[in-house]
This record gives structure tokens, C-alpha cells and sequence, in this order.
């Protein structure tokens, strides 16, 4: 099996995605498969690598750190030397006209849908209403150029469903998984950045962009410190709207310490924390959320999205997407013993090892839709 990977507009710091893509490629491999990563950059370059050769394509910069392939002629350039027997998207805007070069050339077309486009597009505008009649055409545009669209959570299925049933193109439903070995409860919570303390620590970690709805974790901060908790956040990420997070914390114990180097370092600060904030109501899964219940930290999240899915009344609690409910939540959550609702957090985690997730996806990759349906 030839496997090539178009992961399009993946930022500096577009961190879940690029995970995902990482783990995918290692399973691909692992499992005996050749492998091509195709992604955007200021140049043209080509790099061999042990997870298989790495192809830059020329991109703009778009914004917000992003680069975008806008000319995907020369990516199926790139494919035709490859020859794939399968390609995988992670993006379905731009490079739909490769979708349709691969159906010429009989190669299976897999699509990756990572986002709910309309409450996306809500979330970067900070409007509620988009434009659902152009979205709704797009999903039918979609749904007729890939033979099979994964989605990773019933929130995010939810968005293609009766499009592509009118068609019949299969919906995946294939969760994600978390790096197990990684993320884990470590031996000495508190951190240089975490101290020990009676204070309720509290964590984020994300993109501070709004469509991951970071401000609506340091609201939900500000209103515990305005009920007299003792608690510290701690925010670590970054991105375009650090300022307005800024603002939005005022003088409550809010401290932001920008992007974390590694995921070990990143291991001990979600461990240190009490409770992670991974509140995003637009999440159409969540590898923040897995990331901390893997290291023994419970999550709060929103009631609704693919986030929501991960968390059960043992490793966590939700409320409306509001900093009032949410704070809430986390008041709930405590109430139950410490180590249970820890222990109970890693246990979740360990029903999405990245193993099951890479078998779900070469059995796609390979053209065998039984069961897809199943979470």
C-alpha cells in the first residue's frame, strides 16, 4: 500500500492536526506501508525522513502564521511521480481539484474532515450566522469528489450525514487517539511554573485564536475569582489574540507562559494542574482533552461538540458554553475524591490508543468500509 498524506493549511502552531498526522504516518509505516507527506512551504524542498519522504510545495502566507497550497496542479505533479494507491486529505477547500484527479486515475480518495465548517466560520468571525446555504453546497461538492469521508466524533458526522447519504458516500466515524507512553500522571505534580499550593490550579493549553474559544477558559477563570476561589490558570499556547485574553483576565491569576517546547514539558504542566479547561463548544474532537485525561487531569468542557464525547460524569463535567455554567462544572467536579476522578481520567484516555485508530484508517485506506459506522 502507498499511502500519501496532503495535510494543507498547517500552521506553525496548528498543533492537533499536525499530531495527527504524525501518528497516522508512524502507524502507516509501522504497518508496512509506503508513505509521502505532501505540506506548504516557503519553498519547494524534498527531504527524506524515516516515517518516508516529505514534499514542501511553494505556499502563500495567508495569515495567523498559516501557509496554504493554492495551486494543486503542482501537488498532483507531485503524486503522479509517487503513485499512490491511496491519498488522505486534511483539508477541503483547496485541494479538491486533486480529489477529482484521483478518481480519473482510479486512486482511493480519504478524507480527513477535522472541522465543522459553519461553526468554525463562527467562531474565527465572531458571528453567529454564516453563510449555511454556501457551506451546504460545499458538503454536496464534498461528498461527490472523495469515495470515503472520515469524521472523528457523532458532533462532527453530523455535518455530513444527509448529504452524503443522498449520494452514497460512506461517513467513517474513526476517533483519534492520544500518545499513552507520553501523556501520563507524573510522580511530582507541582512544576517550576506550578508550584505546590492550596490554590485550585487550572490549565489550558491550545491555540489562542478564537475558534478554540480560549477566551471563553479565562472568563470561566475570572468568574471563579470573582466567587473568591484561589485558583491560578495557567495558559499555555500561542496565537493572535493574546492581547484580548490579556484584557479578558484582568486581575485575576491568570498566567500565560506562550508555547510549551515539547510534549514531555507539556506532559508536566497538564499533570501539575487540578482540572484542564478544554471548554471549545466548535471541537469536533479534542486531542487537548485526551492529552490531559491521559496525564491524570480531569477536564471540563463545553456541552456540546466532539470535545464533549471524550469526557464522562467520571473523569470530568460540562456546562453550556458560558463562563458562569462552566465555573460551575468545575465546582462540581471537585466535589468527588481527588484520586478517583484522577485515576478515572487515565483510565478514559486508554480507550484511544493511536493502535486502533491506525488499523480503522488502513482498512479504509485499503477500501474496506464494514463497520465504519461504529464510534
Amino acid at each position: 500500500m502507498r499511502i500519501a498524506q496532503l495535510a494543507n493549511f498547517v500552521g506553525a502552531t496548528s498543533g492537533g492536526m499536525r499530531t495527527a498526522i504524525e501518528q497516522l504516518g508512524r502507524g502507516y509505516v509501522a504497518a508496512g506501508a509506503e508513505r509521502l507527506l505532501v505540506i506548504p512551504g516557503p519553498v519547494d524542498a524534498v527531504r527524506e525522513t524515516a516515517l518516508g519522504d516529505v514534499v514542501q510545495v511553494r505556499a502563500p502566507r495567508v495569515g495567523g502564521g498559516y501557509r496554504l497550497i493554492v495551486e494543486p496542479w503542482r501537488v498532483t505533479e507531485v503524486l503522479e511521480r509517487f503513485a499512490p494507491t491511496s491519498v488522505e486529505w486534511s483539508d477541503k477547500l483547496t485541494l479538491l481539484p486533486v480529489a477529482w484527479w484521483a478518481r480519473r486515475n482510479g486512486v482511493r480518495s480519504v478524507l480527513l474532515s477535522h472541522e465543522r465548517m459553519g461553526d468554525m466560520f463562527a467562531m474565527r468571525t465572531g458571528l453567529e450566522t454564516t453563510s449555511k446555504v454556501s457551506i451546504g453546497l460545499l458538503n454536496r461538492l464534498i461528498v461527490r469528489s472523495f469515495d470515503t469521508v472520515v469524521v472523528t466524533s457523532a458532533y462532527a458526522e453530523g455535518e455530513f450525514r444527509s448529504v452524503a447519504d443522498a449520494v452514497g458516500c460512506p461517513v467513517a466515524r474513526v476517533p483519534l487517539g492520544v500518545d499513552l507512553a507520553t501523556f501520563r500522571p507524573t510522580l511530582h505534580r507541582p512544576t517550576v511554573d506550578h508550584p505546590a499550593s492550596s490554590e485550585l490550579r487550572l490549565v489550558h493549553a491550545g491555540r489562542l485564536s478564537r475558534e478554540k474559544s480560549p477566551h471563553l477558559a479565562v472568563a470561566t477563570a475570572v468568574a471563579l475569582h470573582r466567587r473568591g476561589i484561589p485558583l491560578r490558570l495557567d495558559v499555555y499556547g500561542e496565537g493572535p489574540h493574546r492581547d484580548e485574553l490579556e484584557e479578558i483576565a484582568g486581575d485575576a491569576p491568570v498566567h500565560f507562559h506562550g508555547y510549551v517546547d515539547g510534549r514531555a514539558a507539556l506532559r508536566d504542566r497538564l499533570a501539575a494542574a487540578d482540572v484542564s479547561l478544554s471548554v471549545c463548544p466548535g471541537e469536533t474532537f479534542g486531542l487537548a482533552v485526551l492529552e490531559a485525561l491521559a496525564c491524570g487531569t480531569p477536564v471540563v468542557t463545553a456541552d456540546r461538540g466532539g470535545a464533549r464525547e471524550l469526557v464522562d460524569a467520571s473523569c470530568g463535567a460540562w456546562g453550556a458554553p458560558d463562563p458562569q455554567a462552566l465555573a460551575d462544572a468545575v465546582l462540581r467536579l471537585l466535589e468527588r475524591p481527588e484520586s478517583r476522578r484522577r485515576t478515572a481520567a487515565r483510565r478514559r484516555a486508554e480507550q484511544y490508543g493511536w493502535d486502533r485508530t491506525v488499523a480503522r484508517m488502513l482498512a479504509l485506506h485499503a477500501g474496506d468500509q464494514v463497520g465504519v459506522l461504529s464510534a
